[in-house]
């Protein structure tokens, strides 16, 4: 028996299925993927341990696959995937044997949860094989990247895009919370994360010495009124070369995960650039390692 889940996900939007693909992966489950009901019924044949299911598809659609998907193996559980305004037929699939269903947009955290509980319903029990830094890292090319000379205020538009660059109207998953900075060459240079921007906004006169008639002046509710919006839009501007902080400690892609570990609580940092020879490949966060974490105790 493979020790990984293996997931079918149906579903008739190609950008959902490539997203899905790559999330899952990374959290340690073996994937298949189908275009439509015919396909996923074609693709049984791989036998899977747990089949998401969209209700909504062009030609069969999930009820109908669902039935089918039933009919041929009737121990296979189906989880449904469901807008809200489709509740409904939610609980119709229910009745007619979904394993349980889930409104979209569904958090990746809540999905995997409930693949994982469908999966033991068939006795399928993942063996935890810890896997080095380049199986748990998140890819370079999935990670934004700037240049210094990118201004503030676009910094701040692009790493809020981190936070759906993986999420469609289906399936969410945390932003990266920071952006590499890299030169022309594509050699990262620095990082920009919020801490920065956070620091970026305070006022120098708020670290310089006063007298302590001052302290109640300061921290009166007058005093900061206003301040937040008025120095994030004094600041827009400025090039994130002259906020960034220096390039994260680099850790080789074959290290284990325990000296990932140690770097991170030894010098207080919260990711490490992973490195391929001299080239770097991707970032490992502290959340990645939470989530190992997380799979080592199921």
């Amino acid at each position: 028996m493979s020790q990984k889940i293996k997931v079918l996900m149906v579903d008739d939007e190609e950008r959902f299925r490539q997203t899905t693909d790559k999330i899952l992966t990374r959290r340690g489950f073996e994937t298949i993927m189908a275009e439509n009901g015919t396909d996923a019924l074609e693709k049984l044949g791989q036998n899977p341990d747990v089949v998401i299911l969209d209700i909504r598809m062009e030609g069969m659609d999930g009820h109908e696959t669902l039935e089918e998907i039933l009919r041929r193996k009737p121990n296979l559980p189906v989880i449904m995937l469901t807008g809200y305004g489709d509740m409904e037929s939610a609980r119709m699939a229910r009745a007619q044997g979904a394993f349980d269903y889930l409104a979209k947009p569904c958090d990746i955290d809540v999905l995997t949860g409930k693949i994982r509980d469908a999966a033991r319903k068939t006795g399928k029990r993942e063996k935890y094989v810890e896997k080095p830094v380049n199986m748990v890292m998140i890819p370079l090319d999935a990670y934004t990247t700037l240049s210094p000379e990118v201004s503030v205020k676009e910094a701040i538009f692009e790493l809020k895009k981190s936070f759906t660059t993986r999420s469609t109207s289906r399936i969410m998953e945390t932003g990266h919370r920071s952006v590499l900075v890299v030169d022309a060459q594509n050699n990262v240079v620095g990082i920009m994360a919020i801490l920065d921007l956070l620091q970026m906004i305070m006022p120098a006169y708020l670290y310089a010495p006063k007298p302590a008639t001052a302290d109640s002046i300061q921290y009166s509710p007058m005093f900061w009124k206003g301040m937040f919006q008025s120095e994030v839009k004094n600041n827009a501007n400025i090039a994130i070369g002259e906020i960034m902080s220096p390039a994260p400690r680099e850790i080789d892609g074959r290290a284990s995960l325990m000296e990932a570990t140690y770097m991170m609580v030894r010098h207080g940092v919260r990711r490490l650039l992973v490195k391929s020879g001299e080239k770097v490949v991707g970032i490992i966060r502290e959340q990645d390692l939470f989530f190992e974490m997380e799979r080592v105790l199921r």
